[in-house]
């Protein structure tokens, strides 16, 4: 009987050993932490410790099952946080933001691709990340920061503009992820609006990246009627926001180069359009850091949407010079200075310095 007991009792143990080999949940994450002086175009100047100098500081959870047969289940869970107050989310907005505005979806993935559903990344982030040098950077990135920030037109109704068609991350969607066909790979992305008023509401998009070698070459196209992270609707008056943008880079080992080009427009109160160019470039001084440039322009016009007349028609210039020292593996420090111009504002200069450590 104890031996009948004890190989029961092993053989238990092996199933559960298969089953959680099986499968794995991991929590990781990243914190930048930043102190300097910040100033844009015709804003006052702020002295502060900020958090996401080169990253927005984020925490998370994701994990995988393996089905068999080549398929696997799949998971994320993934919440923004400002480390200099411990805040959750992005920023303060009136209408708030989700607490998992990262992500927050389930996959299914095999040898035809992945599908997913829920929240996660909208077309234009992967794209914009990968062409320039400084990432994913809503501080300090020209290019982050013309696609997401105001570009510098408020419309008669105070509604401001800005060329990214409707955040970096969508909720409600469906992602179809492709798998890589010789270093191409591309994903179709689908919003459901979700306003039973106005059921045809809805965002779509897609981006693709090609991969071989030292050369990267990637692009994206979004058209957005639904505002996010909310879900409500953008435009009031039945228009769109349309956005692409076409990217690469190229290493030369001893330079790595970067440039992009894209347009955005809208038809609201204002017909609004941007015409944004950037050019980058990461250039290797030590083993461990690199130093790192980049110029974005965008140029903007906007016109009453009911006579056409132009009432405004500007730019927007913004350079970036940095270092960006590695640690170890996970953890590097950086420097930066930014300087940024716009048509009939004073322009300002930004300095910062800070720490990115990754879990």
């Amino acid at each position: 009987m104890k031996l009948t007991r004890l190989s029961a009792c092993l053989a238990a143990a092996c199933l559960c050993s298969t089953a959680f080999a099986q499968s794995s949940v991991q929590l990781t994450g990243l914190v930048d932490m930043y102190a300097g002086s910040m100033q844009l175009a015709g804003a006052d100047r702020v002295s502060q410790v900020g958090s996401g100098g080169l990253s927005t500081s984020w925490w998370g959870m994701n994990g995988t099952e393996d089905l068999g047969n080549g398929l696997k289940a799949g998971f994320m869970l993934g919440a923004f946080f400002r480390g200099d107050t411990g805040s959750p989310g992005r920023y303060d907005l009136a209408f708030g933001e989700s607490f998992f505005a990262r992500d927050a979806n389930v996959s299914l993935s095999g040898s035809f691709g992945a599908v997913k559903l829920g929240r996660s990344s909208a077309p234009n982030f992967l794209p914009s990340v990968f062409a320039n040098p400084f990432g994913d950077s809503f501080t300090l990135s020209p290019l982050i920061l013309h696609g997401n920030m105001w570009t510098g037109y408020t419309d008669a109704a105070l509604k401001t503009y800005n060329t990214t068609a409707s955040d970096t991350g969508w909720s409600n969607q469906i992602v179809y992820s492709s798998p890589s066909f010789g270093g191409l790979s591309f994903n179709l992305q689908y919003q459901f609006g979700e306003v039973a008023t106005a059921n045809s509401k809805k965002n779509v998009g897609a981006n693709a990246t090609y991969r071989n070698d030292g050369l990267m070459l990637t692009g994206f196209y979004e058209r957005a009627q639904v505002k996010n992270p909310t879900g409500a609707l953008l435009y009031t008056d039945g228009g769109a926001k349309a956005n692409w943008m076409l990217g690469g880079s190229y290493d030369f080992k001893i330079v790595k180069v970067y440039g992009t080009y894209g347009q955005s427009e809208t038809k609201d109160n204002t017909s609004y359009e941007g015409k944004t160019a950037t050019l980058g470039l990461d250039v290797p001084v030590t083993k461990a850091g690199t130093f790192k440039a980049a110029i974005a322009q965008t140029k903007i016009e906007a016109r009453n949407a009911t006579t056409g007349v132009l009432v405004f028609d500007g730019k927007r210039t913004t350079t970036t010079l940095g270092y960006d020292h590695f640690l170890s593996k996970r953890t590097d420090l950086y420097a930066a200075l930014m300087h940024d111009k716009l048509t009939g504002s004073d322009s300002g200069t930004s300095f910062a310095v800070g720490m990115r450590h990754r879990f």
